[in-house]
């Protein structure tokens, strides 16, 4: 039986460019979308994204529409800017219909995002 898993995942982007957010977010998505099998983006239930302050020259979720996430519920919103938190961060949490076990899901941190894993784990 299907249940609705959630999939974390992050990413940096280079500059507060239009380009950058667009392209960090595709390749965020992209590795999720492999890591965890999503086959149809009908299984996707909704997706929220958010960037650090410092990230404002675009929506992360317009990338996932030129995707093809036509039909997938997004929203966008600005993370609390905590002093010392990685800068030009882009987080998103997906909701997806799978047959996967909770720990069958892949969370998925790349670029400079990849040190916010290894931060949680030794706290």
């Amino acid at each position: 039986m299907s249940k609705v898993r959630g999939i974390r995942g992050a990413t940096t982007a280079n500059s507060n460019e239009k380009d950058e957010v667009f392209n960090a977010t595709s390749e965020l998505l992209a590795e999720i979308v492999n890591a965890n099998e999503i086959d149809d983006a009908d299984d996707i239930a909704a997706a929220f994204f958010t960037t650090t302050p410092d990230l404002n020259a675009d929506f992360p979720a317009a990338a996932a529409r030129l995707m093809g996430w036509t039909h997938v519920a997004l929203m966008d919103a600005v993370e609390i800017d905590v002093p010392g938190s990685q800068s030009r961060c882009i987080r998103t949490l997906i909701l997806v219909n799978t047959e996967k076990r909770a720990d069958e899901i892949v969370n998925i941190y790349l670029r400079e995002a990849a040190n916010l894993r290894k931060w949680r784990v030794e706290d």
